[in-house]
C-alpha cells in the first residue's frame, strides 16, 4: 500500500441500489443501468442479484459487451449454445465475452437463496464482434491476501501486491476488500479512469476521512484522483468493491441485452438474432432446460 496519494478521489455522486424485478421472478439491486445514471463508461450494468428457484434467468442473447459474474452466497448453473456449461459457485468468477453473440441460461441452484454481483463492460468498437469466451476461476484459484486489517481478493487487475490472472480486452480493476475495524486503506487508481464503489455490508467512510459513512447497497461514484482512502471507524467488518476501467469514449446505443455504437447496428443485430445469422446461428435449434426467455 503507498504511504500516501497525491490526489485522492472523493465522491462525487451516491445511489442507495432499490430492489427491482428482472428475468424470471428474481430481484435485483440495480445501481448501473437505471433511470439516474444509465452509463459510466466502460460500465453498463452493475446489479446485487438475489434469486431462489424456480425464478432465475432463463435463456436469453447478449451481443458486444461482456458479463462478470461474482457469487457471494450459493451457486448459479449456467449453459449456452456452444455447448459450454457449468456451475458458478461461492466466491467464484465468469467473466464471459459475448462478443458478436451469445445466447445462455442462468439458473439458481434448487435450494436457497442465492446472492451474487453481475457486472457488464462495454466493449470498444473494434471488439464488439469478437468471437465469445470465457474466462472461469473457482474461489480458491482467486489472488487474495491480507494486510494491515485488510483482506483483497483481485478479481481483476492489481492490489496490494498481488494481481489477477484475468485478461480484460477493456482495461478494468474489480477488487473485493473486506476491512476490520479502525483499519484504513489506500488504493491506487489510474488516473484516466472512470472508479466506484459499491458497498456490500457494513458501514465505511470513502474519500476524505470527515465524510459521513456510507452502508451497504450504496454505489458510490469516485472524482478525479490518484486512489481511493477508504476508512472503517465502526466496530464490525466493512466490504465493498472498488471498480475502476478505462473510459471507450464511444457512442453506445442499447436494446437491452444488445449495446453497439449506432442504431444501424443495433436494427441488424435485431435481424441477426430472429434470423439465427452472424453469430446467432446456434440458436435456431438450441434451448436450455430451463426454456426460452424473450423479457429484453
Amino acid at each position: 500500500m503507498p504511504e500516501k496519494l497525491n490526489d485522492p478521489r472523493s465522491v462525487v455522486r451516491k445511489f442507495l441500489a432499490r430492489p427491482q424485478h428482472e428475468g424470471v421472478g428474481a430481484i435485483v439491486r440495480r445501481s448501473i443501468g437505471r433511470f439516474e445514471l444509465r452509463y459510466f463508461d466502460p460500465f453498463l450494468v452493475l446489479d446485487e442479484f438475489s434469486v431462489t428457484a424456480p425464478a432465475g434467468f432463463p435463456d436469453h442473447p447478449h451481443r458486444g459487451f461482456e458479463t462478470v459474474t461474482y457469487m457471494l452466497q450459493g451457486s448459479v448453473t449456467h449453459e449456452d449454445f456452444e455447448g459450454h456449461k457449468g456451475t458458478i459457485g461461492a466466491g467464484d468468477l465468469q467473466w464471459m465475452t459475448a462478443g458478436r453473440g451469445i445466447v445462455h441460461s442462468e439458473m439458481p441452484a434448487p435450494q436457497g437463496t442465492q446472492k451474487g454481483l453481475q457486472l457488464w463492460v462495454n466493449l470498444s468498437s473494434k471488439h464488439k464482434m469478437i468471437e465469445p469466451r470465457y474466462q472461469e476461476l473457482s474461489s480458491k484459484d482467486i489472488a487474495e491476501t491480507t494486510k494491515d486489517g485488510i483482506k483483497v481478493r483481485v478479481i481483476a487487475g492489481e492490489a496490494l501486491g498481488i494481481k489477477s490472472p484475468i485478461y480484460t480486452r477493456t482495461p478494468t480493476m474489480y477488487l473485493d476488500f473486506t476491512m476490520e475495524p479502525e483499519s484504513h486503506l489506500r488504493q491506487p487508481i489510474p488516473k484516466s479512469w472512470n472508479a466506484f464503489v459499491y458497498v456490500l455490508e457494513g458501514e465505511g467512510i470513502f474519500g476524505r476521512s470527515k465524510s459521513s459513512s456510507v452502508n451497504a447497497h450504496h454505489l458510490l461514484l469516485l472524482g478525479a484522483g490518484d486512489g481511493l482512502e477508504a476508512w472503517n471507524k465502526s466496530s464490525k467488518l466493512l466490504r465493498f468493491i472498488l471498480v475502476g476501467g478505462e473510459p471507450l469514449g464511444e457512442p453506445v446505443v442499447q436494446f437491452g441485452p444488445f449495446v453497439m455504437n449506432t442504431q444501424e447496428e443495433i436494427d441488424q443485430t435485431i435481424d441477426d438474432f430472429e434470423n439465427y445469422t452472424n453469430g446467432f446461428e446456434k440458436a435456431r435449434h438450441w434451448r436450455s432446460e430451463f426454456g426460452l426467455s424473450l423479457d429484453f
